[in-house]
């Protein structure tokens, strides 16, 4: 009988600390979802874009005239269109979107999301 008094389950205080741990992941997830969100949009506007290029009838000037309408249109927010590299390697046309967003969590705590694969070679199929 002495072992059946010991199972008693959590405490008060237990299980003020998983409620709040729960709770302090759903906050992260609320604040971070918009961006990454965000992230898939600009991953298919720059896509779409790099694949649509033709170099034959488009420029540089083009491609950067695209994504500030596309942009506009999307209501994107993190990346501005400026912050965009379309550059010339190799005879082949690049378009460099990489960029992170800081989203503030709670006081100074920040977290940091890097996007780091947006760097798509037009006229190739990236995904």
């Amino acid at each position: 009988m002495k072992a059946h008094s010991r199972q008693q389950g959590m405490s008060i205080p237990g299980m003020l600390a998983v409620a709040a741990m729960v709770g302090f992941f759903i906050m992260c997830i609320v604040r971070m979802a918009p961006h990454y969100f965000e992230y898939l949009s600009v991953r298919e506007i720059i896509t779409k874009i790099a694949q649509e290029y033709d170099p034959d009838r488009e420029g540089i000037a083009d491609i950067r005239r695209r994504i500030e309408t596309v942009f506009n249109t999307n209501q994107i927010y993190d990346l501005k269109p400026k912050d965009v590299e379309v550059f010339r390697k190799d005879g082949r046309t690049f378009i460099d979107a990489r960029y992170e967003a800081r989203v503030p969590i709670m006081g100074n705590v920040d977290a940091i999301m890097n996007f780091d694969d947006l760097e798509i070679e037009t006229g190739r199929q990236p995904y």
